[in-house]
């Protein structure tokens, strides 16, 4: 099965705005969270936990970002659909379901399996 990767780089580009539009809308929120956090007397435990889980949310949209942006620099490269681990091409049905991964299946599995 042969991808169109022109498709694929539209839709790694249309991903960069809506995580870069996430990522202003969560920011914005944490700081309003922050500004609460030191004016408000009460709910001080409630109002760290808050702050939290917009840091933690902050984060996991920056890696989402860099992995989307690690991808349409490959293709820029013109290295994009290859392994950065293995140099292999990353099989078609991988990149249609997940356009920004850098592995293939198999490297993916053994990194998968060192983490744990």
């Amino acid at each position: 099965m042969a991808i169109d990767l022109n498709v694929v780089r539209r839709r790694l580009e249309a991903e960069r705005e809506r995580l870069l539009e996430e990522l202003k809308a969560v920011s914005l929120v944490a700081e309003r969270r922050e500004r609460s956090f030191y004016s408000e007397g009460g709910e001080f435990a409630a109002a760290i936990v808050e702050v939290e889980k917009g840091l933690i949310t902050e984060k996991h949209i920056q890696n989402q970002l860099a992995d989307v942006n690690h991808a349409l620099g490959k293709f820029e490269r013109g290295t994009y659909g290859v392994c950065d681990i293995c140099g292999k091409p990353i099989e078609p049905a991988r990149l249609e379901a997940l356009p920004q991964a850098s592995l293939c299946i198999n490297c993916k599995s053994r990194q998968a399996k060192i983490r744990t």
